[in-house]
């Protein structure tokens, strides 16, 4: 079955109330219980289950390749669920340039709990071979990588791990499970933050981890889900999965738009580089195209001839794309990400992250020619 087939009908539920077309919302806590004390349709508390959040779990599931999965309050909370199926003492080796708060929570939080968290540059083979250490249990993958976008080898590094005993995650939040599928690489672990691309307008908060085999690592983040009770409420659930069903094309517009302002971009006086795995200049354009064979999303980093100053000024000059944290949406947003990260991050002072949303491709061409032209 195709994607877009997928999408539509995977977090479908049969209401036998009405015979409901659209998935009605149970906006309850808790369920009634047979005489016997059991449960007849499965649910007993809204933090164990709840049928809106098993509807998006076996979307997520359906759309990754996936045996099972889990839906949490926001990306770091499933984040963290991953990170806390580890012991203390245990190692987890994250990509140099990533998600910066998916590295603080690995160094602030759970590194007081003992776990041990090091970077290297998971672009480099080489480089990570050299990193494992005997203690390492996970490898951390993200690509595209944020904010830089670079991509890194998901069957090459899974090849490696295996061979070692190591559990491979791979953050797939950019690319989303319609234009890659981390799990069909080799991936034991995907993880999404459910807030961007799968929400996809800008008003829910979520994250999901999907698991590649049900095995003790599944086990324990279910525990964790319940336990530490970072669960999603129903109506988030039910946004969400409204939200799969229109990815697909949703995806397909961003990567379309994303591609033809990469290109004009590239070739604009006042841009020192363009970030996009959609170019042939782009270091890692061959493996971008054969791990993202559909597209290569709507992310795009800039940087500015100048310094962080100028980088700012050009981002405040915007005016269809507004200043925002986030990305995903079907509004188009502009971040100086260094400024956001703090003065320990690696991204280039002079570098804006742009989420190119779905408005017209002239239009968002028009206000970044004049923002760079000022």
């Amino acid at each position: 079955m195709k994607k877009e087939t997928q999408a539509i009908h995977a977090t479908n539920l049969v209401d036998e109330t009405a015979g409901a077309i659209a998935t009605p919302i149970f906006l309850t806590t808790t369920f009634a219980r047979d005489a016997d004390g059991s449960y007849p349709k499965g649910h007993m508390y809204s933090r164990n289950s709840n049928p809106n959040r098993d509807a998006l779990e076996k979307g997520l599931a359906i759309l990754e390749g996936g045996a099972k999965a889990f839906a949490f309050a926001s990306g770091l909370a499933a984040v963290s669920a991953v990170f806390q199926c580890m012991k203390s003492g245990d190692h987890v080796l994250m990509p140099a340039v990533g998600y910066y708060a998916s590295m603080k929570l690995a160094e602030e939080i759970m590194g007081p709990w003992g776990l041990q968290m090091s970077q290297v540059d998971m672009e480099d083979l080489d480089a990570i071979k050299a990193a494992i250490q005997p203690n390492t249990k996970l490898i951390w993958v993200e690509t595209p990588a944020n904010p830089l976008l670079g991509i890194s080898d998901i069957q090459a590094i899974c090849t490696l791990a295996h061979s070692r005993g190591i559990f491979v995650g791979v953050d797939n939040t950019i690319a989303t499970p319609i234009l890659q599928n981390p799990i069909s690489l080799g991936a034991d672990i995907v993880m999404h933050a459910t807030t961007k691309y799968i929400g996809g307008h800008s008003d829910v908060l979520g994250g999901a981890i999907i698991m590649k085999e049900e095995n003790d690592w599944s086990a324990r983040i279910k525990r964790v889900q319940i336990l530490m009770g970072a669960t999603q409420n129903p109506l988030d659930c039910y946004l969400l999965a409204r939200g799969l069903k229109t990815l697909p094309l949703r995806m397909r517009e961003h990567s379309a738009s994303a591609f033809a302002l990469a290109q004009r971009l590239e070739n604009h006086s006042a841009i020192e580089r363009v970030h996009y795995p959609g170019l042939a200049s782009h270091p890692q354009h061959a493996l971008a195209k054969r791990q993202m064979p559909h597209g290569f999303s709507g992310m795009i980093s800039i940087q500015i001839k100048g310094d962080e100053a100028n980088a700012r000024k050009v981002a405040s000059n915007l005016k269809l794309f507004q200043q925002a944290t986030s990305l995903g949406g079907v509004e188009s947003l502009a971040e100086h990400r260094k400024s956001i990260e703090g003065p320990d991050s690696k991204t280039p002072g002079n570098l804006v992250r742009l989420s190119i949303g779905l408005e017209h491709v002239d239009d968002l061409w028009e206000d970044l020619d004049q923002a760079l032209s000022v």
